[in-house]
């Protein structure tokens, strides 16, 4: 996401391996998708209906101008957060209290294919959410996969079959090319090199391509057993297996029982180790790496010195996959065998596991805060992104149990500041008015979500909700008498103060604030009330404005703090270009862009398009400020904000667009205008910084 080129392509996973066969498959869709706007991939569970969604979606990218957008719902346990994780995928911040509205207005006017992901487990949700975009949104098509249809009015489903099995009697050129036989040889390469079908091998491998319906996952688990025995001793353990239908339900269908017999028979052959491994590693909806299933998964058992090798083992059988993310090796299961797993947890065991891996994601959120002043911000970030899904889980395991919730008040509130940054607002508010909910009686945990929350609130502008929160947190402080709350207290008073309109009052607290952080050495609180007084204090006193955001910037430089670095400079480029500078503001915005690039901090990044629409208009280029300024207004929306609303930018806003609508023909800032509102955040930015005169 940081160079130029990755900033062009849309938003597609990367597949774990090759993809075999389906063209049939690939012709239905192509065939299907001008034909209807929603079209739903269905069947059993490991029959390969992601991996053909995956392969199909870049093969249309010529018929969206506006981009295709693949949206992973495996991982997304919670319905209420659907919608902010459809808008994330989109990258609109999540700032509505229902992110609902923010969608439809982006995509009201898109030719976008928008591709959800896994949404059995969210049929319901699923089904609304659709409904309500393709209604709001008539250009917009929507690709999706199920185990069931979503029941939408206008779907059309296509059932996605298992892989072309063999002919028995056919030669061995012709098995060699069946797709069923292609891929159980290319897995068995990857845990056999030199594997290869042949004469002697043939009829044996066309045998176990029938005896698992061609069903891709059930064959990469029989190919992974290849590491340990020959493939005719594999045909010897799937008969006797499938002698009678899995668990003796012979209630589900024939391929249902092929996959559950396959699972079965690939936990039988595991260690009992590996089986308790398996079972545990379900907790984990979006992987783990080695360290985590150490302190997590260890014990109790299963001996930690151990873990290593259990670990590999059930990756040579498949039941992992393992992805490299530099620097670390992460381990993760299907969603099939995850729930596979789960269910061969006992009671007992789950409790136990569920206490450490409550334990580890407390640590891992407080230990990675992204609003404290240190060197691994952007680090820090990459973390708690990579783990959310985890962390989700670890919240609802908190929230389910009401003696459990005031630790789930502790994640959440120690998250606020990648909820900003992500603009992930409306989910942070999710859990935080969740806990607090659970968790009625003062406490320390209260008060910090109560801060985190009214925080949230301010930066959505939302007042309504802010105010009670505030009260409620001033009466505590002054309770408990404790400096620091109280200091906390008057800074987002004096937040809230301002967001109202209230600039003397406001900025009156946000002085006193900032020498109650200084008197008892809070650096970090020092540099967020910095930023929200120069930022509210640019339109009345840029040049108090500017020293505020010189003192960040020497904080920031001081603490080496990458990720407040962009917002010192963001501040003090506003009260530049207030003072007249708009050379020197024009090269802060493009010095701040730079590092954004490394996080999709949404707020950030679009303040600065919006002041380099208005130094490209002092420059004279004002189609290219016209076509910034239309970027700068969608990536408004997403943030569900707008320049004319905010007083620091209201009026080089509006001087902008009227120098550039009466420099250009009508026609010519329409298209200009227009054109920016197409362009995706991430090329936005790639477009603000190209050279200027562009």
């Amino acid at each position: 996401m940081i160079v130029h080129d990755e900033l062009i392509r849309d938003h597609q996973p990367a597949e774990a391996s090759s993809f075999i066969g389906r063209k049939r498959e690939m012709s239905d869709v192509r065939r299907l998708l001008p034909k209807t706007r929603l079209l739903t991939l269905t069947g059993a569970g490991g029959v390969g209906k992601t991996r053909l969604a995956r392969r199909v979606a870049p093969s249309v990218r010529g018929w969206f101008p506006d981009g295709v957008e693949f949206v992973e719902l495996a991982t997304l346990e919670d319905g209420e957060l659907l919608e902010p994780a459809v808008a994330a995928s989109l990258g609109l911040s999540d700032t509505r209290w229902h992110a609902m509205p923010g969608l439809t207005a982006y995509l009201m006017d898109k030719r976008l294919l928008l591709v959800l992901d896994n949404c059995e487990h969210l049929l319901q949700e699923c089904a609304d959410l659709v409904d309500g975009l393709l209604r709001a949104a008539p250009r917009l098509r929507i690709l999706a996969t199920s185990r069931q249809a979503l029941g939408v009015s206008g779907e059309q489903v296509l059932k996605v079959p298992s892989l072309p099995v063999p002919d028995l009697a056919d030669t061995v050129r012709g098995i060699a090319r069946c797709d069923a036989v292609r891929l159980f040889v290319e897995r068995a390469v990857n845990v056999r090199p030199g594997f290869v079908i042949d004469a002697a091998n043939a009829l044996t491998i066309a045998h176990v391509a029938q005896r698992l319906d061609g069903i891709p996952l059930a064959i990469e688990l029989a190919a992974g057993r290849l590491r340990v025995v020959p493939v005719e001793q594999l045909v010897r353990e799937l008969d006797e297996r499938f002698q009678v239908p899995a668990n003796g339900d012979r209630a589900l269908l024939p391929r249902h029982q092929t996959l559950r017999a396959t699972m079965d028979w690939s936990f039988a052959l595991c260690s009992p180790d590996e089986r308790q491994l398996w079972a545990r590693l379900s907790m984990f909806p979006a992987g783990v790496d080695l360290e985590t299933i150490e302190a997590v998964c260890g014990g109790d058992g299963i001996d930690r010195d151990d873990v290593y090798e259990l670990v590999a083992g059930l990756a040579d059988k498949s039941v992992l996959t393992v992805e490299h993310r530099e620097p670390e090796v992460h381990y993760r299961m299907l969603e099939t065998l995850r729930a596979y797993g789960r269910e061969h947890m006992a009671a007992a065991e789950e409790q136990a596991l569920s206490r450490r891996y409550r334990d580890h994601y407390r640590r891992l959120a407080d230990r990675n805060g992204i609003d404290r002043m240190v060197p691994d911000q952007f680090q820090r970030f990459r973390t708690l992104q990579r783990e959310l899904p985890n962390i989700r889980a670890a919240l609802d395991l908190c929230f389910a149990r009401p003696c459990d919730g005031p630790m789930g008040l502790e994640i959440a509130s120690s998250l606020w500041g990648y909820w900003v940054v992500s603009g992930a607002l409306n989910e942070g508010r999710h859990w935080l008015d969740r806990g607090l909910a659970l968790v009625p009686e003062a406490s320390t945990a209260r008060m910090a979500a109560l801060a985190a929350d009214c925080e949230i609130a301010v930066h959505q502008g939302n007042l309504d909700a802010a105010t009670p929160r505030l009260n409620e947190y001033r009466t505590l402080a002054r309770q408990i008498g404790n400096e620091s709350v109280i200091a906390l207290g008057v800074q987002i008073e004096g937040e809230v103060a301002l967001v109202s309109g209230q600039y003397r009052r406001g900025l009156a607290l946000m002085d006193e604030a900032l020498a109650r952080h200084r008197a008892i050495g809070d650096v970090n609180a020092v540099s967020r009330t910095l930023f929200q007084a120069a930022a509210f204090s640019s339109p009345e006193d840029p040049d108090r404005a500017k020293v505020y955001g010189e003192q960040l910037l020497a904080l920031c430089e001081t603490y080496g703090a990458p990720l407040y670095r962009p917002y010192a400079l963001l501040v003090i480029g506003i009260s530049t270009w207030r003072q007249g500078d708009w050379r020197r503001a024009e090269a802060l915005m493009r010095e701040a862009l730079m590092p954004l690039r490394i996080v999709n901090d949404q707020w950030c990044l679009t303040h600065c398009v919006e002041v380099l629409a208005w130094t490209a208009g002092a420059r004279g280029l004002h189609e290219r400020a016209a076509r910034l300024l239309g970027a700068a207004d969608t990536l408004w929306q997403g943030i569900d904000s707008s320049p004319t609303e905010l007083r620091y930018t209201m009026s080089s806003h509006q001087r902008c667009d009227e120098h550039a609508r009466q420099a250009l023909p009508a026609q010519a800032y329409t298209r200009a205008f227009r054109s920016g509102t197409k362009l995706k955040l991430d090329r936005a930015v790639a477009y603000a910084l190209q050279d200027q005169e562009h």
